[in-house]
């Protein structure tokens, strides 16, 4: 079983621990599927129309994984071997419906719905469930149907064969891997390729889920993030990068060239424009979606704005309804001071409780007015939060639209797959973004000198 996540204030109490193993619906089967295979959980933001129509694919923002420490590699081969060989001893309709109850009762963050839970309720459609014969697949897929629809989130749902796979293709490296920052035992940090595209590019050309990544195009990739790693990664549709992976620890560090398959879009578009009184210019920037290239590409505005003689900067982050997660925490970042916080995350389980804060200077201190309306969602609300209440912009237009959720997607053993809300965010103020929105400082473009009335005032509060 594999979980892609989709779309991290203080960590909430440690989760109720889920019923052993011993109580689940089908123990044999599915500790056998628990043991033998790698969680992987790849976080996602819903990309445009996902708000609306929470069917919509996603696209990869990040992975996690429960792996053994690195001294237990090697000696856990000839035993991952001998689990293998063990015998099924329920069938698979049974064991998909086990599979898909396990994630909810582990994972749900448990006022995502409308109607009530709690383990001991959950455990009670556990106990349901079992009246009933499941003998087919097609059976299994409509009671986990039923099941989830019954928790009264929207965003948690049943993925078939068909629609998993077409999620599965969003990918920000452009050659099909999904990386993620993996403590070492000795305090250190790898890259490891925790989600990939089977048949996709690196697979095809020999990467496998679990690898270590070293370097990619002869640079040394140990100590940077995952998202630098996979900017790295990124380059024209059909041309091709050299990365270094090892395998295992007990594996030699192996030289692969990979054929890129996928190529980002810039989601920036920017200009320079004169105020009427022609004393100063604002540099006009538009952020379509966060993709992997938002960042960067942003950057590349900034300079080119700024020499221009912009001071200061219209952010229109209207209609634009997400995408990569991380992709906004890094453009927020542009903007922070060393320190200060962009997003939290809560949820029951203690990989989705993170804050996140900026790491160095702002590379931009100017002025700064973000646009939002109501189809300013996800990532988006990220950022406009982010750089709002730090007092590093003002808002203007109309109240955001409210969709503070994370998402995984958890692949069942059949290829399906199920997406379970797991955790929410919490903007460094504290408030909650879902269903509830972020609400602009103005309906209208201020001039200037309100902006920096409104920002210093802001940062008086804020000091006092």
């Amino acid at each position: 079983m594999r979980a892609f996540s989709l779309s991290s204030s203080s960590p909430p109490s440690p989760p109720p621990s889920p019923p052993p193993p011993s109580s689940l619906i089908f123990p044999n089967t599915l500790r056998t599927i628990l043991l033998k295979s790698t969680a992987v959980a790849v976080s996602f933001s819903l990309l445009s129309s996902s708000p609306f129509f929470p069917s919509a694919p996603a696209s990869a923002l990040e992975t996690t994984v429960a792996s053994p420490s690195s001294t237990e590699l090697c000696a856990d081969v000839g035993r991952e071997e001998a689990e293998t060989t063990q015998p099924e001893l329920t069938n698979e309709a049974e064991a998909l419906v086990g599979e898909a109850w396990e994630v909810v009762n582990q994972s749900f963050l448990p006022h995502a719905g409308t109607r009530p839970w709690s383990p001991e309720l959950w455990l009670q459609k556990k106990e349901d469930i079992r009246q009933s014969r499941i003998q087919t697949r097609s059976r299994a897929h409509d009671i986990i149907r039923k099941m989830l629809a019954s928790l009264g989130d929207p965003y948690t749902r049943f993925l078939s064969p068909d629609e998993f796979a077409k999620m599965a293709k969003y990918d920000m490296t452009g050659i099909g891997v999904n990386l993620k920052e993996i403590p070492d035992a000795d305090g250190s940090v790898k890259l490891k390729v925790l989600g990939i595209i089977l048949d996709g590019p690196a697979h095809s050309a020999g990467v496998r889920q679990g690898d270590e990544l070293l370097s990619v195009n002869g640079i040394d990739v140990r100590g940077k993030s995952a998202f630098d790693a996979s900017s790295l990664l990124q380059g024209p549709k059909e041309t091709f990068v050299t990365i270094e992976v090892k395998h295992d620890n007990c594996s030699p560090i192996e030289s692969i060239k990979v054929e890129r398959q996928l190529s980002a879009r810039s989601p920036v578009f920017y200009r320079l424009e004169k105020l009427e009184n022609g004393d100063s210019s604002v540099g006009y920037i538009r952020i379509k979606e966060f993709n992997a290239l938002a960042k960067k590409d942003l950057v590349t505005a900034l300079k080119r704005l700024q020499n221009s003689g912009a001071s200061y900067f219209v952010l229109d982050l209207r209609d634009n309804l997400g995408g990569l997660v991380q992709a906004g925490i890094e453009v927020a970042k542009l903007f922070l001071e060393k320190g200060e916080k962009i997003i939290s995350t809560a949820g029951r389980d203690h990989q989705v409780q993170n804050s996140f804060v900026a790491e160095t200077a702002p590379f931009v201190k100017a002025p700064l007015i973000v646009m939002v309306n109501r189809r300013t969602a996800s990532a988006s609300e990220i950022v406009a939060s982010a750089l709002h209440d730090n007092c590093k912009a003002v808002l203007v237009g109309d109240k955001t639209f409210g969709k503070g959720l994370i998402q995984s997607v958890f692949e069942l053993h059949d290829g399906s797959g199920v997406v379970v809300t797991i955790g929410k965010y919490i903007t460094p103020k504290q408030l909650d973004i879902n269903g509830n929105g972020i609400q602009p400082d103005f309906n209208q473009l201020p001039g200037l000198n309100e902006v920096n009335n409104y920002l210093s005032q802001c940062q008086f509060q804020q000091a006092g």
